[in-house]
């Protein structure tokens, strides 16, 4: 006597569903495009207000001071000993890098120009001072 048995045909399963994974898609883009500001911008720092001109997309190392003092080299807290030291190395490596810093405005103007020292000693000649766009015409 044969068996008979009640397994779907092959033929009705033809395609994968592809609406979930298009759902999480479009969820992880969101996620994606609200969380990018924020990982740029880690460390809160009230930049100075002012006008300049856009900065080239390249290669550069970004330096923080924020308004107690602390460093930040691309967001990890460094010493001016450490600062010092990769700088120099930096210099010594490429003498074309760019470096970034990121000062807020209420810091002594004597910190700012102890950051621009230790650059001018590490023999680098290309660095850019961030600002805030000045939104007065």
């Amino acid at each position: 006597m044969a068996r008979r048995t009640s397994i779907v045909s092959l033929d009705e399963i033809k395609e994968i569903n592809l609406t979930p994974l298009i759902d999480l898609t479009f969820l992880l883009l969101i996620t994606f495009i609200i969380t990018f500001p924020l990982i740029e911008q880690g460390i809160p720092v009230n930049l100075p207000r002012g006008k300049a001109a856009d900065l080239q997309d390249q290669k550069s190392r970004t330096i923080t001071l924020d308004v107690t003092g602390q460093l930040y080299l691309d967001q990890r807290p460094v010493s001016r000993n450490e600062l010092r030291e990769e700088m120099a190395a930096l210099g010594a490596a490429d003498p074309d890098a760019t470096v970034m810093v990121r000062a807020d405005e209420r810091i002594a103007y004597g910190r700012l120009a102890d950051i621009l020292r230790i650059l001018h000693e590490a023999r680098i000649g290309r660095l850019a001072l961030i600002t805030q766009e000045d939104k007065k015409p």
